[in-house]
């Protein structure tokens, strides 16, 4: 028996008194709670969501469209990078002004390889106003969620307004529960009992934010 059949049938077992008719999951809790804090207009929401990526200490951009590719090559070369990893995904005209070396995200990279990688380029899913989130689920143009977790340096670009919302409560409606996701607030950081913060430990140093509407 694998370790799979071991845990179904342990569930099974736990749900044998449940009877048929009984309530569902997605129905047995109440789900009145608000949804979001304010009434704010999309420039509004927008707003708040830039103040709070800087009070998390995120680099927060501002670009449009055909400005873009410009942009991240100039957010590289103030960085000094020499190789940013691309998810395979990726819109190749994002990076088509860079002079850093483009490195293809691969199945078979070590985390050695991948922390020697100065910079990694990724979308986004879905950012939250309200708590200064940006939130990553494995799709194409953001890669598996360990590219932008051993590199020293993210650079996320948010679509405005159509990935921005206000609430948590929004954003899970605009996720897929059948896939990962990472929630970032600000570039990774820990303090120890003495409260000296300490950013990289688990994750970027540096967490750039683009803007881009």
């Amino acid at each position: 028996m694998s370790s799979r059949e071991r845990i179904l049938g342990r569930v099974r077992r736990a749900l044998a008194d449940v009877p048929p008719d009984d309530t569902p999951y997605d129905q047995a809790v109440a789900r009145d709670y608000l949804r979001e804090h304010g009434d704010r207009s999309v420039a509004q929401t927008v707003e708040l969501l830039a103040e709070n990526l800087a009070d998390y200490r995120a680099i927060v951009h501002r670009c449009t469209a055909d400005e873009l590719a410009v942009t991240i090559a100039g957010m590289l070369a103030a960085r000094g990078a020499r190789t940013v990893l691309v998810p395979p995904g990726l819109d190749p005209s994002w990076l088509a002004e860079t002079e850093a070396e483009q490195v293809p995200d691969r199945i078979e990279s070590t985390p050695h390889e991948l922390d020697r990688i100065d910079s990694v380029v990724t979308a986004c899913a879905v950012a939250v106003a309200e708590t200064g989130t940006i939130v990553l689920d494995g799709s194409p143009d953001q890669g598996r969620r360990r590219i932008t977790l051993v590199p020293d340096h993210h650079i996320c670009v948010v679509r405005v307004p159509e990935q921005v919302v206000s609430s948590v409560p929004q954003a899970l409606e605009h996720l897929d529960p059948a896939r990962p996701s990472t929630w970032i607030s600000g570039p990774s950081a820990t303090s120890d009992i003495e409260l000296d913060r300490v950013e990289g430990v688990h994750g970027p140093r540096t967490l750039e934010v683009v803007l881009v509407g």
